[in-house]
């Protein structure tokens, strides 16, 4: 059983949690996820690592409720256990196998869509502990949907806010954002005029598609995480297939992050729209047990 140590809500729908895996804390890598399951008879829940403390022997999940599962996982509270906990699993990011001086040499951005800070988070903290230059855009639809905050200033050398409404940060999407930074660092506003060597984006698929389509004009290397996609998380469901370059790959054993230039979104979002008729008839089921309790 694995132990939650540590809950907070980071919104009223969003809930961060420390669990006891000492296993798992000691191998994990950013870019990686694992496996959750509430009880023996609970859905496998396919969750991207936040953060993992190898000294204290813990890991950090970020969960929004978006369905039965999630709502499950967000109402356990601090000294319940998960009835499994299992992982790393993926492909941990590039950049894990840089050496620390290739690394100093770099410049990243990381854009990250609502929820997608949380995986966005343990990779800016490892390249910030390595040296490297490291810039966050943080984007949200209003300002209470903002998350890490705080936690991301630490780790980054700038970081961008935006919302869609303005309430916080400067009011636009984030690729007219992002193309905004682009075009700050080409008049040599920002950076000194060095564009960066590696891009990350990690949210929304749609946020994902467009900022995509925005960076494209720029030619920079730009990587995209697909864990969204995932179901079972081993690749024996198939429902994570998805087209990379005209080839079939598996977010959950082939990524989950691939070159956003050859990712065939539309055929990802089409793929990800499969359950959610299910999914709204489960959550009203499990809400209804819930308020039972």
């Amino acid at each position: 059983m694995y132990k939650i140590i540590a809950k907070r809500y980071l919104t009223s729908e969003i809930a961060l949690m420390e669990v006891e895996a000492p296993r798992m804390s000691r191998s994990a890598q950013p870019g990686q996820f694992l496996i959750v399951r509430v009880h023996e008879k609970g859905e496998r829940i396919p969750l991207t690592i936040c953060d993992y403390n190898r000294e204290r022997g813990t890991v950090t999940i970020v969960t929004q409720v978006v369905g039965a599962s999630s709502r499950q996982i967000c109402h356990m509270e601090e000294g319940e256990s998960f009835a499994d906990f299992v992982g790393p699993l993926g492909r941990a990011s590039e950049f894990t196998l840089m050496e620390q001086d290739e690394l100093k040499d770099k410049r990243f951005l990381f854009v990250a869509g609502g929820l997608g800070t949380a995986p966005v988070y343990p990779q800016v903290k490892y390249l910030h502990g390595r040296g490297a230059k490291v810039d966050v855009l943080i984007g949200a639809k209003t300002k209470g949907m903002l998350i890490l905050l705080e936690e991301m200033k630490a780790v980054c050398d700038n970081l961008f806010i935006c919302t869609d409404d303005g309430s916080e940060g400067t009011k636009g999407l984030i690729p007219d954002v992002m193309k905004g930074i682009f075009n700050q660092i080409i008049a040599r506003e920002l950076n000194g005029g060095k564009m960066y060597d590696h891009v990350v984006a990690i949210g929304p698929m749609i946020m994902m598609k467009y900022t995509t389509l925005a960076a494209k004009p720029y030619n920079v290397p730009l990587i995209v995480s697909l864990n969204t996609l995932m179901v079972d998380g081993t690749g024996m469901c198939g429902a994570c297939r998805v087209s990379i370059g005209g080839k079939t790959k598996f977010a959950c054993v082939d990524g989950p992050e691939f070159d956003a230039y050859l990712v065939d979104f539309d055929e990802a979002m089409r793929r990800q729209g499969m359950y959610k008729k299910i999914e709204s008839e489960a959550d009203h089921k499990c809400r209804i047990g819930l308020d039972k309790h």
